[in-house]
């Protein structure tokens, strides 16, 4: 029997499609799995299900019998946003690999402001010997903005660490040892409450620009930022003039609206700031291909496209 064909859609200068290509193939053996450019225009015209990485919209149109992609990212705004015109079902990846790898991040990023290191580092250049006082995790109040599978796992990372977390979703959660918030008032109450601000929310049209001037003064003396989430989230202007005016004490980036960050960039150079190149929570090859296999198998036997399919509505 004919293995089915499977079409796997990235961008054309997309250097990791081949590795991508062999690890779903490897999770896959029942399928031929193949870049888009593989198929013929029959393999095209049958084609029901694709998996993809950010693709051109134009590439998913040349498969007039589309009904569903399953995108390889935890994030999927890009791909909400330009299949809008579309009727399409989107799953996104829910890994729980994702999730702790995004904890330990956030714990290693939140112990490098805790514990003051660009300020060591500073002091390094400088060529100073001065010791800062500690302050117990138990008295550093870290707040996550969102808590979902990333934030729930970094909740707990951190709580087990012996922080006071703090935590803000959309909607009433519920977690052991966090105090949990949820709405507009609930937002203003965790922002007040914070140290060091963790956001880990999706890009929704709520969420663009959410933190801006008027939030960020709303945190506590010298509070730190740390964005694993999305660069539009944070008003740039409004991070930059609350660091240069001294509100915020230091920001670790990971996310910026234009990626790779620009040279020009002034985030680059500004010393309240950390750049990183988008590394928080890189996805794990191997168990998002096992996970996609499992949703695409299923899809496979009974004919119905799995659910948990993105609310386009939310975003998510």
């Amino acid at each position: 029997m004919t293995k089915p064909v499977l079409p796997f859609v990235a961008q054309a200068d997309d250097a990791a499609t081949a590795a991508w290509l062999a690890a779903l193939q490897r999770a896959m053996p029942d399928e031929t799995v193949l870049p888009l450019s593989a198929l013929d225009a029959a393999m095209r015209r049958d084609c029901r299900v694709a998996i993809v990485a950010n693709p051109r919209p134009q590439d998913l149109r040349t498969l007039p019998a589309l009904a569903w992609v399953h995108s390889v990212w935890a994030g999927v705004e890009r791909l909400v946003s330009d299949l809008a015109d579309t009727n399409l079902a989107i799953m996104r990846l829910v890994d729980p690999r994702l999730a702790q790898t995004m904890a330990e991040a956030v714990l290693a990023w939140t112990l490098y402001l805790h514990r003051d290191m660009p300020r060591y580092a500073r002091q390094q250049r400088e060529r100073l010997w001065r010791p800062i006082e500690p302050v117990r995790a138990c008295d550093r109040r870290v707040g996550l903005l969102g808590l979902g599978a990333l934030g729930e796992a970094a909740a707990m990372q951190l709580r087990n660490a012996g922080f006071t977390v703090h935590g803000w979703s959309r909607t009433p959660k519920t977690l052991p040892g966090v105090r949990c918030h949820s709405g507009t008032d609930g937002l203003d109450e965790l922002l007040a409450e914070t140290d060091i601000l963790v956001c880990l929310l999706p890009l929704t049209g709520e969420t663009l620009g959410l933190l801006d001037e008027a939030r960020l003064a709303r945190l506590r003396p010298e509070a730190s930022l740390i964005n694993f989430a999305r660069g539009p989230i944070v008003d740039d202007a409004a991070l930059r003039s609350a660091l240069d005016g001294g509100a915020l004490r230091h920001a670790v980036l990971d996310v910026f609206s234009t990626e790779p960050l620009p040279s020009d960039s002034w985030h680059w150079t500004h010393p309240g700031v950390t750049v990183l190149p988008h590394i928080s929570a890189p996805t794990d090859r191997e168990s998002a291909s096992a996970l996609v296999a499992t949703q695409i198998a299923r899809y496979r036997r009974t004919g119905e496209i799995p659910a948990g399919v993105v609310d386009r509505r939310r975003g998510y």
